[in-house]
């Protein structure tokens, strides 16, 4: 009977490849379509892959714990004609031209080390942003050859012209570093250095004002789905960027694009990193209507199992930095947003009442925006958040 490769999937626009961990099929068994065959790791969460076709395993080629890039073969299945013809029909659309289905009883030879390339239609890798200051090529080829980056030498004292690190200052670093403790870093906290390193490559500011949150706090008691005050600012970041959805766009060139969509992430705690799964069209939904899916996905964050279409970018984030009991701090937009809120810990705080001519006490919590100062100047940014503040001051309207 002929075989089918099972095939490493596209998992995502911006994923390249997955660590296998865990398999969930043996030898022999029968599978049918869509059966869960294996569970697969990547830089953003765990995912399930499926069987594209009905028959029997007869051989899992990929090892536990190993990283294989998109369109990498994983194992074979022994099908039926039907299904044959089924794969080799889908393989005349694929866009490597190769045929998927075979009859071939040696599998394909998987080296660990291989280089994941994009494809014909785009494989998006993304890119190891290397920092700005100036470096040899011989100095780039061998930190390419350790997967060194120009931000890792920030903290090595140059010995060459104006403080240049040189070959030795960098052969004498390493060195000592193997005196260290060390620890491998995750694929997360990878991916984050890496997305934090390109974002730092623009300029970035902040702007932050105090909020009262008592008439907040007041509105989520009478409603039955009891919203957490970080989604009634995603909410108010969506409308107010609906209402010029310039600022929330991205300076390519001499030209902004502005948003197709207001999407609006939030950032979740999950293992040593953060992910930011992604609310869509946040203008369009009354406050009400997102607590279920705000909720749904901050579970399946801290499980790290987001479905695809939540892991999308949105054009702008919000960041509770206030659940860890900070006051005021300048989070860092992601690298394809301009954009990102923080929203800081409530405290009691006097504020004049100019009705009663004295000093209350409130609620009160320190909203800030961080934007890219090349879209957006202080004035632009301070109205944006004076109208963020105002949205959440009438609650009841969101």
């Amino acid at each position: 009977m002929p075989r089918v490769p099972i095939l490493m999937p596209q998992l995502g626009e911006s994923i390249a490849e997955a660590t296998i961990v865990a398999l969930t099929i043996a030898e022999q068994d029968e599978v049918s379509a869509d059966d869960e065959i294996m569970e697969v790791e990547t830089q953003k969460s765990v995912m399930a892959i499926t069987s594209a076709f009905h028959g029997r395993v007869v051989a899992i080629t990929a090892q536990l714990g190993e990283s294989y890039p998109v369109g990498s073969v994983l194992g074979y299945l022994e099908v039926s004609e039907e299904e044959a013809q089924r794969a080799g029909a889908l393989a005349e659309h694929a866009t490597s031209g190769e045929r998927l289905a075979e009859n071939s009883a040696q599998p394909a030879a998987h080296s660990a080390n291989a280089r994941v390339q994009p494809t014909v239609k785009t494989l998006p890798v993304p890119a190891g942003a290397r920092g700005a200051t100036y470096l040899s090529p011989r100095m780039r080829a061998r930190m390419d050859e350790l997967d060194i980056s120009a931000a890792d030498l920030a903290g090595i004292p140059g010995s060459g012209a104006a403080g240049r690190v040189t070959v030795d200052d960098f052969e004498e670093f390493m060195a000592k570093l193997e005196e260290k403790k060390m620890t491998p870093a995750s694929p997360m906290r990878i991916a984050v250095a890496d997305s934090m390193r390109r974002s730092w490559s623009r300029p970035l500011a902040t702007v932050g004002s105090p909020v009262p949150l008592d008439r907040l706090l007041a509105h989520r008691e009478t409603t039955e789905q009891k919203p957490g005050p970080a989604l009634y600012v995603v909410r108010a970041v969506g409308l107010a960027l609906a209402q010029n959805t310039a600022i929330a766009g991205r300076l390519i060139g001499s030209r902004i694009v502005h948003p197709d969509s207001i999407d609006i992430g939030f950032a979740v705690e999950a293992g040593d990193g953060v992910l930011v799964p992604v609310i869509r069209e946040v203008d369009r939904k009354p406050l009400t209507s997102l607590v279920a899916a705000y909720d749904e996905l901050v579970e399946l964050a801290h499980s790290r199992r987001l479905p695809e279409h939540a892991v999308e970018p949105g054009i702008a984030t919000v960041s509770n930095f206030g659940t860890f009991g900070i006051a005021w701090a300048t989070p860092i937009p992601l690298p394809e947003q301009n954009l990102i809120v923080g929203l800081g810990a409530a405290r009691k705080a006097p504020m004049w009442d100019e009705q009663r001519e004295t000093w209350v006490p409130v609620n009160e919590a320190e909203i800030t925006v961080s934007f890219d100062h090349r879209i957006l100047d202080g004035g632009a940014a301070g109205r944006l958040l004076a109208h963020i503040t105002a949205l959440l001051q009438a609650p009841e309207t969101l």
